[in-house]
């Protein structure tokens, strides 16, 4: 069957820019997820939580991880429910609240956010870093930076 030819039709530059970048959004988001997942067993969801983890001097809440990511608490709960079963990240105590645990990543979860790392970093090389100088990358660091600053609502 021929490829059709789907158009959106008039878009203004601002429509543009934004289906843009929900494009890119779901299109590198996907390549890294497949990619972790088949070379490391590890969904991008668990890797984000392994991210945060791994710039934490101390354990975190739960709770403040869901703020930080694209997670619900609930979820951050499920990964870390996961991630715990596979040795990567442990729970402890909170010292400030004895109902709450934080979650900190083990030396086996740190060795295994760094190979999936360099798996992310090698996906997103050609779709990404190599197309980006870095005006782009201030670019969008600002633009993020604007996009991040409204409040809530």
């Amino acid at each position: 069957m021929a490829k059709s030819n789907l158009t959106l039709g008039h878009l203004t530059p601002r429509d543009h820019a934004f289906y843009g970048l929900v494009w890119a959004g779901s299109t590198l988001s996907a390549r890294v997820d497949q990619a972790l997942a088949r070379r490391h067993d590890l969904p991008l969801s668990w890797f984000e939580v392994m991210l945060w983890l791994r710039a934490q001097k101390e354990p975190v809440a739960a709770s403040d991880l869901g703020a930080m990511t694209l997670l619900s608490r609930s979820q951050v709960s499920r990964v870390a429910d996961s991630l715990q079963a596979r040795g990567l990240v442990e729970r402890i105590p909170s010292p400030t609240d004895a109902r709450s645990v934080c979650i900190a990543l083990t030396d086996a979860g740190r060795r295994a956010f760094a190979e999936a790392d360099a798996t992310r970093r090698e996906v997103l090389a050609e779709v990404f870093d190599d197309l980006l100088d870095d005006n782009d990358i201030a670019a969008l660091q600002a633009i993020w930076a604007k996009l991040k600053s409204r409040p809530k609502g």
